[in-house]
């Protein structure tokens, strides 16, 4: 791909995601055409194909932000339209295995593939999203976005290193905000919601890395009372009529651990 502007682009998907790297890309001067069957007019500057294989024709760079579940049909109907040698970057938040299929699609057409990683959210960032990227078109994709003022960390040459560190990241993440609002909603039933979130911003504050060794050692160590406090909280629960999701979980996982010391 040419380092030259401006860089001929698609885009594969123009919602939240897609608009706000869109505005970015034209702003920088790229040359930016788009295809979304969902939308009917495309941001100012953008222009909008009729399909993929329309938006992707004789682009430098494809950018596929539309979401896990239309990634591999996204691929499959840019294909036949990719330009040899082109970078087709997979930005969607897909699975590690979805990741390699697609780079098995675009690169039989002879483009090489980037799995890209968005790292943050996207709003407010655009394309400056600080992301990781692995695969044949990972350097390339730095190459291009890096100009933007976009935090691209480069990883191995394999599709699905950048998803595996991104999906390890959100099992953490995304579980610590289902925890989070597990507990505030029961606080609130009992009328301790403003207490409760104060504990929670205070703990946030004060993370450390000696703060996730005592979870980790504690919780091996302590497994067996920890079991029985857990469910004595299961059981506050169920009293105050607010779900237990995340409890029930956290007792699976101290049972484990209190079975592992027994034996």
């Amino acid at each position: 791909m040419s380092s030259r502007t401006p860089i001929r682009c698609a885009l594969l998907g123009l919602g939240e995601a897609g608009s706000a790297f869109a505005a970015d890309l034209v702003a920088a001067g790229w040359e930016v055409r788009a295809a979304d069957p969902a939308v009917d007019a495309a941001p100012l500057g953008v222009t909008l194909a009729d399909d993929a294989a329309a938006a992707v024709a004789g682009a430098e760079l494809v950018l596929s932000l539309n979401s896990a579940a239309a990634a591999l049909a996204a691929a499959g109907a840019a294909a036949p339209s990719l330009t040899p040698g082109s970078i087709y970057a997979d930005l969607n938040a897909a699975s590690p295995a979805l990741k390699v299929a697609v780079a098995e699609l675009v690169e039989g057409r002879g483009a090489r593939f980037a799995d890209v990683a968005l790292m943050a959210p996207v709003p407010g960032r655009g394309a400056r999203t600080p992301s990781l990227a692995s695969g044949a078109g990972a350097q390339g994709y730095a190459h291009a976005l890096g100009p933007l003022g976009a935090p691209i960390e480069v990883l191995g040459r394999s599709p699905g290193e950048a998803a595996t560190r991104k999906l390890l990241r959100s099992v953490f993440m995304k579980g610590l905000a289902a925890v989070t609002l597990e507990a505030l909603a029961a606080a609130e039933r009992a009328g301790l919601g403003e207490w409760m979130h104060g504990e929670l911003a205070a703990a946030y504050e004060g993370a450390d890395g000696a703060l996730l060794s005592r979870l980790l050692e504690g919780s091996e160590l302590h497994a067996v009372r920890r079991v029985d406090e857990m469910r004595a909280a299961r059981e506050m629960l169920d009293e105050l009529g607010s779900p237990g999701r995340m409890t029930d979980a956290t007792i699976g996982w101290l049972e484990v651990l209190a079975a592992e010391r027994v034996a």
